[in-house]
């Protein structure tokens, strides 16, 4: 059996030429920070305009017997690929891994919960 387990990925962009800076800039719309979701290919949201940092949006299955730190490893190497392919230079890259079935319900999750029992 597996679950659905949310990997964030942060990050800096280093050392971005300026062609690689402009592309980004050209894409912004596309990785808004408002509009993020996880996904199993990742979303990818950054505002170069603003600053260099970046964050993927993982939603990564795992095993029920797989540690969290071994689902954000996975997630992390998932950017680093991706970085790597596209020719992205980066650094301080952390990954946190969130098993939502884990999470506590805030007071609206608990009301919605109460009334569907």
């Amino acid at each position: 059996m597996s679950r659905g387990i949310r990997v964030t990925v942060r990050g800096a962009f280093d050392s971005l030429s300026p062609g690689q800076r402009e592309t980004l800039l050209a894409s912004a719309a596309d990785h808004d920070f408002l509009n993020t979701s996880y996904t199993p290919e990742g979303y990818l949201a950054y505002d170069v305009a603003a600053r260099p940092f970046f964050t993927f949006r993982y939603l990564i299955e795992a095993a029920d017997d797989e540690d969290l730190d071994v689902t954000a490893t996975r997630g992390e190497l998932l950017a680093v690929e991706w970085l790597d392919t596209h020719g992205y230079g980066y650094k301080n890259l952390t990954a946190a891994a969130v098993d939502p079935a884990e999470v506590p319900l805030g007071a609206r999750g608990r009301r919605t919960a109460a009334k569907n029992h």
